[in-house]
């Protein structure tokens, strides 16, 4: 018997918080309020609106489970949200968050850095992170050929490039905000 194997829908199982109201109304669920919380998703980097559980509290910052069973904080994720659509609050905390994300999932990050390959034969995806142009990305590609990159520590300093964490964070800001054209790690 053949059944169609449909690969199953990827959810988030953390969040980081950017911005919560106690007593807010939902941007994206008419009628829904609460304690409503802004936060980014720590794999798909997207900002999503959640429900948290009634007279619970959170920090900016703060990493909260997500997930489909055992949530202790949260009711609900009730959608995404577009960047410029999110409060003020919440945009100025963004980038230190996104900072906090790629800080604490550095393997991730390398790993990335490690398999990154050219999108186009004129562009590498290397060179969309700022900071690294054809001379960085050639060293880079040199480098992680003879050995990949065990951490930011590792990859500064083997290739002299300094501060990854801060330039892939700007590529997300830039991916999150739109300003980018194409995505290397915010999904849609």
């Amino acid at each position: 018997m053949y059944r169609e194997q449909r690969s199953p829908r990827k959810y988030e199982e953390h969040a980081y918080v950017l911005d919560f109201n106690p007593h807010g109304k939902s941007m994206t669920v008419r009628g829904r309020d609460g304690i409503i919380v802004v936060a980014i998703g720590e794999e798909r980097l997207t900002i999503l609106e959640i429900l948290g559980v009634p007279n619970s509290t959170f920090e900016i910052g703060e990493k909260v489970y997500i997930g489909k069973e055992g949530r202790t904080k949260v009711l609900s994720v009730l959608g995404k949200l577009e960047y410029g659509k999110i409060p003020s609050s919440a945009q100025t905390e963004t980038p230190t968050v996104v900072e906090k994300i790629v800080t604490d999932n550095e393997s991730r990050f390398v790993d990335y850095l490690n398999n990154a390959q050219p999108l186009t034969p004129r562009i590498h995806a290397l060179e969309l992170i700022p900071g690294i142009g054809k001379t960085y990305m050639k060293i880079m590609l040199e480098e992680r050929d003879k050995k990949k990159f065990e951490s930011y520590d590792d990859l500064q300093e083997r290739v002299g490039f300094k501060d990854p964490i801060k330039h892939i964070s700007e590529r997300i800001m830039g991916e999150i905000t739109g300003e980018s054209r194409m995505n290397l790690f915010v999904k849609r």
